[in-house]
């Protein structure tokens, strides 16, 4: 069951599992990384790094077959990062998405959202058990951005 909250000023379909105050963790963060971003425009990996980057925040692609998307150097993992980002964006398949919030995990991420079909039930219980802030429900952080 889905339901609208308002998250700074906008109103946002989203589900009972996630709190406004989970989103609003997330979208407050001060860095961004974005797992499984992507050079091609019509994937949503491309979709949410150029979202997360127009909106002006300092957002870095993650993908270990990409060298660079639209003139940003892209990084393999998390650990190759120059910052510990804040903020992580989940765009992979689920096998793929528990390795990446293992390597979350052990960089100290603080929230995580996994978007839409990147849902791994392990991983989110891993990193909740972690401390982290978790928003696994289906949502979508474009929604979001693209209201901003």
């Amino acid at each position: 069951m889905a339901f609208q909250i308002l998250v700074a000023g906008l109103s946002v379909r989203t589900t009972p599992e996630t709190s406004m105050n989970e989103i609003q963790t997330f979208l407050s963060a001060k860095s961004y990384a974005v797992a499984g971003a992507s050079a091609r425009t019509h994937k949503y990996g491309y979709k949410v790094f150029q979202a997360l980057l127009a909106s002006g925040r300092e957002t870095y692609p993650l993908n270990p077959v990409t060298e660079e998307i639209e003139g940003h150097k892209a990084f393999p993992k998390i650990a190759d990062l120059p910052v510990v980002p804040e903020s992580l964006s989940i765009i992979t398949p689920p096998q793929v998405t528990r390795k990446v919030i293992a390597e979350a995990i052990e960089a100290g991420v603080k929230n995580i959202w996994m978007q839409p079909g990147a849902e791994d039930e392990q991983g989110s219980q891993a990193a909740r058990e972690a401390g982290i802030n978790v928003i696994d429900d289906g949502s979508c952080v474009l929604v979001l951005l693209a209201r901003e």
